[in-house]
């Protein structure tokens, strides 16, 4: 019994080990192989012996997992050991220093007699590029990147365009010519060589640019050209390639090929958006299994990008609007824990990806079959710099007339010069049919030559002609609430005027949109009574968090920046003594002289009225009645001052008003609308009497100065009269009354006097 179970336990265990598949029992052909430690069956039959296999080797089992670790690792380490001497990478972006070391390694393993690894395609398109695009995508500044979309969509759509066919078309030009030996290669191959070459690549561009800490508005421009050209990439390169292997092209196709953008781009834009809206759904119910929350997150935009390769469209746009659309939702749902899970995940993903594809870029260019002719690659590299920087300067001409904030000469220089091209162009070369594409290696090795030029030459010297030019950096500044709420007011401002003005701007728009998520969108996404908290709101609670999660690293018992935007909530952490505010003393004297100036100047409300608002602003049924009478009043006015000038007209040049000679020399009977008041009572006047103005008995001395300034009620009935002096007590009589205070204010002109004659006005209409 003790043989036959110490049998079974030695076959329980050559079954388990590894390397041992296929164990025969005892006793059959072969067997001895994998006999037992005695060699004998439960029959006692003989055996051959056979030492049991403490340790095996069986590296095919674990090779693929083992290598992608292994490369990993090596990434990871080259990433530490390059932050790790500070001088290396102030003079050297990462990017080169990790392309050089993908260089060491593929020349070992040459060395060593096996193959590199080459940078596959699939590879590359389906686990390399999204973490890094999805990065890029969820923590975009959506605010910098509205706002420039116009200037970003004519750099990634018209500037990639012309790129292509710039690059293609001269290129197409120098392979005709006899000598370069290149009269296989046809105008359809170099037009989608063009399109491969033109593209500006994302990961080259956010390596280089993050470490410059370049302004945003240049580094929105730059990457957002980068994100957006995609589309435009993938058509160009479906649309040449197809019109290469059919080789001819018609109106028709050049029609479809303008459809087929349209479709790729905003088909990406339609699934991305639409997965958002996915996630973000169902992180409202996941408010008891916090765990899965991040999971969620990767998973919609990983099936987004996928969902948008199956049907051949632009993966890239897929992915920025799935993660633009999901974060301000999903962010309300979960947890601080998950929020910050996500963040850091997606930063290690994409920081990783991205020194893989470096590493691979200089392994594959080791590893590659390279195909060297100087004139294609030599004009490659030039037409794609003066391509660049033709249209860079032509498309800044025509956008800086519409563009409040010009673009600079600096910044066309920096947007120009950081057109960095990278892996995307290799991969998409790397998928050439030989079939269709004999100088496919010709082409590799161009593209390769471009990347390496772009990457070294104007990488590593962006940095010192920043400095140089002065060009605005980034600044590290924490927002405030204070911040937010200009921002806010300003927004509401501007779409304010943009209503009144009957401009529908993008504030306009945005203002709508904003009041749709907020009446549905967010009802429906976010869950509790966070869907009704204020935008303001919201971002206090956020800095809140961050406030206190500070406080909380720095011990507890560092005083609390006067940066933060607040703290209310940290008083029961770390209470502070109430400082009373000292006010100025004033006397009496003085504070009762303020409360007259107030009191006089200060203009009282005629009516309380609502807040503004308006979305229910409702028309005043007074307000035609007021504009009305302001606008007859001031005819009045202006009526008042042509009746002065005309009363300045004379015949013969006439002294100073003030003059003695002119002083009170008029007739009795004529009109006047204003009164000189005299500076002297003793200043005599002359009055004729209009029945016979020849008569010298009718030349009286009147004193003029104390005849009333208002004629009475009989006077303004009757009109103008030819009266007879009047006598001294009737002037007494009027001095009294004027000493009484009888005497009122009146206008210029009655009534019942015509006024001006149409042929004095007859260029400028009065009282229409």
């Amino acid at each position: 019994m003790t043989s036959r179970a110490m049998t079974l336990a030695g076959l329980f265990l050559l079954l388990l080990t590894p390397g041992t598949g296929g164990s025969q029992v005892p006793g059959t052909d072969g067997a001895g192989d994998h006999g037992g430690p005695h060699g004998l069956d439960g029959h006692g039959a003989n055996a051959t012996n056979k030492a049991f296999p403490v340790l095996s080797f069986d590296y095919k089992h674990v090779q693929m997992p083992f290598e992608i670790s292994l490369w990993v690792l090596l990434a990871s380490l080259m990433k530490l050991g390059f932050h790790l001497i500070p001088r290396l990478s102030s003079i050297v972006p990462e990017s080169c220093l990790l392309i050089v070391v993908g260089l060491l390694v593929g020349g070992l393993i040459r060395v060593v007699g096996e193959d590199p690894p080459i940078l596959g395609s699939q590879l590359f398109f389906l686990c390399l590029l999204p973490p890094i695009i999805l990065d890029a995508g969820y923590f975009l500044p959506i605010r910098p990147f509205t706002e420039n979309v116009g200037t970003i969509l004519m750099f990634a759509v018209v500037g990639t365009l012309w790129n292509a066919f710039f690059v293609g078309g001269l290129l197409y030009g120098v392979c005709q010519l006899e000598g370069t030996h290149l009269g296989r290669v046809d105008l359809m191959a170099c037009l989608l060589f063009g399109s491969i070459i033109s593209a500006v690549d994302p990961v080259a561009v956010l390596a280089v640019f993050e470490e410059i800490h370049i302004n945003e508005l240049l580094h929105i421009l730059v990457f957002g050209e980068s994100l957006l050209n995609d589309a435009v990439t993938v058509v160009l390169y479906h649309l040449f390639e197809e019109f290469a292997a059919a080789g001819g092209v018609t109106i028709k196709d050049v029609f479809l090929g303008i459809v087929c953008f349209l479709v790729v781009a905003l088909g990406g834009i339609l699934v991305g958006a639409i997965y958002g809206v996915l996630a973000a759904f169902t992180s409202r119910f996941t408010s008891h299994t916090r765990v899965i929350e991040p999971l969620f997150v990767f998973l919609y935009s990983y099936m987004a990008y996928l969902s948008a390769e199956v049907f051949h469209l632009s993966g890239i746009m897929a992915l920025i609007a799935c993660g633009a659309v999901m974060r301000p939702y999903v962010e309300a749902n979960i947890s601080h824990k998950s929020h910050t899970t996500i963040k850091y995940f997606l930063k290690m993903w994409s920081s990783v990806s991205e020194t893989l594809i470096f590493i691979f870029l200089g392994v594959s260019t080791v590893a590659g079959q390279h195909h060297w002719n100087w004139t294609f690659v030599i004009c490659t590299v030039i037409l794609c710099l003066v391509a660049r920087v033709l249209g860079v300067v032509g498309l800044t001409f025509m956008i800086n007339k519409f563009r409040i904030v010009k673009l600079t000469t600096k910044d066309q220089f920096i947007i120009a010069y950081g057109g960095l091209r990278g892996a995307i162009a290799f991969s998409l070369g790397y998928l050439l049919d030989k079939v269709h594409f004999p100088m496919r290696d010709m082409f590799l090795t161009a593209i390769i030559t471009v990347i390496f030029f772009t990457v070294f030459v104007q990488g590593m010297t962006i940095r010192p002609l920043v400095d140089l030019l002065a060009v605005k950096k980034k600044q590290e500044t924490k927002r405030s609430i204070n911040e937010e709420i200009h921002t806010q007011f300003l927004d509401h401002l501007l779409t304010g005027i943009e209503d009144i003005c009957g401009h529908y701007g993008h504030h306009h728009w945005k203002d709508k949109l904003n009041r749709f998520n907020k009446k549905y969108v967010k009802k429906c996404l976010i869950a509790g009574e966070r869907s009704k908290e204020p935008q303001l709101i919201a971002f206090y609670h956020k800095m809140e968090m961050k406030q206190a999660i500070e406080l909380v690293e720095s011990g507890g018992g560092v005083k609390i920046p006067s940066a933060m935007p607040s703290t209310v909530s940290m008083q029961n952490i770390q209470p502070k003594k109430p400082t009373e505010r000292a006010l100025p003393q004033l006397s009496k004297s003085r504070e009762e002289e303020i409360r007259k100036i107030l009191r006089t100047n200060l203009q009282k409300t005629r009516q309380r009225l609502r807040s503004y608002n308006r979305h229910t602003l409702v028309a005043d049924p007074y307000e035609d009645g007021w504009n009305d009478m302001f606008l007859k009043r001031r005819r009045v006015m202006e009526l008042g001052k042509k009746i002065s000038e005309l009363n300045n007209y004379l015949t013969v040049p006439a002294p100073a008003p003030d003059s003695p000679t002119m002083a009170r020399a008029r007739l009795a009977s004529e009109f006047q609308p204003l009164y000189i008041k005299p500076k002297s009572d003793s200043i005599p006047t002359i009055q004729v009497d209009l029945a016979s103005p020849q008569s010298p008995d009718s030349v009286n001395m009147v004193d003029e100065f104390n005849k009333p300034s208002k004629p009475t009620e009989a006077e303004e009935e009757e009109g103008l009269m030819m009266k007879a002096p009047s006598s001294s007590a009737d002037q007494k009589e009027r001095k009294r009354d004027k000493e009484d205070g009888v005497e009122q204010q009146r206008l210029a002109r009655c009534l019942s006097d015509p006024g001006p004659s149409a042929e004095d006005d007859e260029d400028e209409p009065f009282l229409p």
